[in-house]
């Protein structure tokens, strides 16, 4: 089994930043992808940033420039820098991973959110 634990989160003002981690642990061979994706109420789960194994990334557009994803391979752990958030951005994020476990299956696991809220 493995577990994502996100953290992170919280209360900040149009223009500020946050930044969020989420680290991965239990019966974990190797971890392809990594991400975060978002949801707002009444809206679709929405992919926000992903990042591979070796360090290549992809952003929605309403983030470029703003959030910088990154991982730590030896820590299992991912992060997401959010600077000049925007009232928009308010979701509950969610971290994503590929992993292959130790018996080497491939599953999806998914973190059980942080909540990001930016007042304008």
């Amino acid at each position: 089994q493995v577990q994502l634990v996100e953290s992170g989160g919280g209360l900040v003002q149009a223009g500020g930043s946050l930044r969020l981690s989420c680290a991965a642990s239990g019966s974990i061979f190797s971890i392809n992808a990594m991400g975060w994706y978002r949801q707002a109420p009444g809206k679709q789960r929405e992919l926000v940033a992903v990042i591979t194994s070796g360090g290549r990334t992809n952003y929605a557009d309403s983030v470029k420039g703003r959030f910088t994803i990154s991982r730590d391979n030896a820590k299992n752990t991912v992060y997401l820098q959010m600077n000049g958030l925007k009232p928009e951005d308010t979701a509950t994020y969610y971290c994503n991973a590929e992993v292959t476990t130790r018996n080497y299956y491939k599953i999806t696991y998914w973190g059980k959110g942080t909540l990001v809220t930016v007042s304008s």
